[in-house]
């Protein structure tokens, strides 16, 4: 990946006061302002937008927060996605995921996962592969295990990030540097 964000990345100083609140919430959040929201910065409104959809879905809800953080670096292995993979490690490690659990991810079938948990990874795989892999007999194991909240959770973490590493990606946004390198 460049190193080169094709869209310049905007630091606090240069965003508006709305945004600057956002970037002190993530600074406070993860130690870092992600690259990914110095270019959204850009477009303020899809910015906090962003931001609002992000907190609840990634936070702990009907699911753990750090289990929806594994699902997204899953899918960014998949999509075989550098800046969404360091990114969604350290948060889910942040979150409380061990590191057995942030290096399992890449074979989850072996790794230190609930079956259930792995119910949740193979959903997310399917969903990679498209919405038709989700068939009827595979959705009945899904009711089986997960409540409706946690079903619907899921499935937009999952569908959540094919989206994001592309755009990141595509736009050639570099990996943000570590809490510690900033």
């Amino acid at each position: 990946m460049s190193e080169t964000s094709r869209i310049r990345m905007l630091e606090r100083a240069e965003v508006p006061p709305e945004l600057a609140a956002v970037y002190d919430a993530l600074r406070a959040a993860r130690g870092v302002v992600p690259n990914m929201f110095k270019v959204l910065a850009h477009a303020p409104a899809v910015a906090q937008g962003v931001a609002g959809f992000l907190k609840p879905l990634l936070g702990d809800g009907a699911l753990p927060g750090w289990y929806k953080e594994l699902l997204a670096t899953r899918l960014s292995l998949l999509q075989k996605s550098a800046y969404a993979i360091r990114a969604h490690t350290l948060s889910a490690k942040q979150k409380g995921a061990t590191e057995a659990q942030a290096a399992g991810v890449g074979n989850f079938e072996r790794g230190p996962f609930t079956e259930k948990e792995k119910l949740g990874f193979r959903l997310a795989e399917r969903l990679h592969r498209g919405a038709d892999a989700v068939d009827d007999a595979f959705y009945a194991q899904l009711t089986r295990a997960f409540a409706p909240a946690e079903i619907v959770e899921l499935f937009l973490t999952a569908a959540a990030f094919e989206m994001f590493p592309r755009f990141v990606d595509g736009l050639r946004i570099p990996l943000t540097p570590p809490p510690a390198a900033q």
